[in-house]
């Protein structure tokens, strides 16, 4: 089974603010099987635009990715990240060869 992915470019406004986000959303994802494969770091944009932060998280399938998400746990939580930053939030499905 194809594993499902959280991809998100961030531009973080408030980092207070970003970081009670921060203190909600590690233990959201250890509880809903998500785990940080990619978690700000580095990076270059070599070709097109893009934000300062990016994150992907790994889930063990694109329907737990989306549960996730869409989960009223999340949906709250969320909350915190939109007042401290704008984004690009995108889930999809890994590729299983």
């Amino acid at each position: 089974m194809a594993k499902g992915y959280w991809i998100v470019s961030i531009d973080v406004s408030d980092a207070d603010a970003y970081g009670d986000y921060q203190a909600f959303v590690r233990p959201f994802l250890a509880d809903n099987s998500g785990r940080f494969v990619v978690r700000g770091g580095q990076n270059e944009i070599v070709e097109g635009t893009g934000r300062a932060r990016q994150v992907v998280v790994e889930f063990p399938s694109f329907e737990q990715a989306r549960a996730a998400y869409w989960s009223e746990a999340y949906q709250s939580g969320m909350q915190k990240r939109l007042a401290a930053s704008v984004a690009d939030f995108v889930i999809v499905e890994g590729y299983d060869a």
